[in-house]
């Protein structure tokens, strides 16, 4: 998503970076005021965390026999809504102030993370061949 976001959405939308991951991690742990390098340091981390929760999460609907956009479709909903459900109950969030452009920037960007999850998750899933039990 960090990609996307940095090369295609970015400069597309005029939009800056946004550090809402950092302020979440700053929000849950006993963590002090940060300089800048130290933040962007922690929003990259907190970034890779979140994107290995969208893996888990697609791994638990491919398991759950879910391929495909329905995997996807799965992976998106528990995530995004669990997302904003989170942040907003921490007061990170505030939806109902968010513009439409705002909320349609949010869903797209976590849409592409979502598509991309699970094409990175099915082109590395074991074949037949590899694991011994069938796709």
């Amino acid at each position: 998503m960090t990609a996307f976001q940095k090369l295609v959405e970015m400069p597309l939308t005029g939009r800056g970076d946004s550090y809402a991951p950092a302020k979440f991690a700053e929000k849950v742990l006993p963590i002090g005021t940060m300089r800048k390098r130290q933040r962007k340091r922690l929003n990259y981390a907190v970034h890779f965390g979140l994107g290995a929760g969208w893996g888990a999460a697609y791994s638990v609907a491919a398991h759950s026999g879910l391929r495909g956009q329905r995997a996807v479709a799965a992976t998106f909903a528990a995530v995004y809504s669990g997302d904003v459900l989170l942040n907003t109950a921490l007061g990170l969030y505030k939806p109902w102030k968010w513009s439409r452009r705002e909320t349609a920037i949010d869903l797209i960007d976590k849409l592409v993370q979502a598509e991309a999850t699970g094409a990175v998750f099915e082109a590395f899933r074991p074949t037949p061949d590899e694991s011994g039990s069938p796709a």
